[in-house]
């Protein structure tokens, strides 16, 4: 089981295997263009609090989700092993490998995001649990005691 929490500037998951777009079709590019405001960041919401948003995704071999965007502080965990070829708006396209239990995070400063793709290369059915914190107010002062 592998844990990491990375920033948007921090480098992505996954071996890089192809940069400036190169592979992209013209369907591709512009879904990125017209999910740029997405936040459907999993297949099904299970739950929603104040607090969090709890995802599913479980995809078939061959099966993708569409682009989507990232703004709130997010980890996942994948349920089974597996591997998935992502597109992100920065024009990259890496291939990512999951062990069941692997854990990571995702910290977004105000304005920073992940826009990005997801679709399963491998033989078996791939499957996650995304959990989004909602954003609250830091608070300071004797209340935060």
């Amino acid at each position: 089981m592998t844990e990491t929490t990375q920033p948007r500037t921090s480098p992505l998951a996954g071996e890089l295997i192809a940069e400036d777009f190169d592979g992209w079709s013209p369907q591709l590019r512009q879904e990125f263009v017209d999910n740029v405001h997405n936040h459907q960041v999993g297949s099904v919401l299970l739950s929603e609090t104040d607090e969090v948003k709890v995802w599913s995704i479980r995809l078939a071999p061959g099966e993708r989700v569409p682009a989507h965007r990232h703004v709130l502080d997010y980890f996942w965990t994948a349920l089974t092993d597996g591997s998935s070829v992502q597109h992100t708006d920065d024009g990259t396209t890496r291939r990512v490998t999951y062990r069941s239990g692997d854990t990571r995070h995702f910290t977004f400063p105000d304005g920073e995001y992940i826009l990005h793709d997801l679709r399963n290369d491998g033989p078996t059915e791939l499957a996650f649990i995304t959990v989004e914190h909602k954003r609250r107010p830091h608070i300071t002062g004797p209340s935060a005691r």
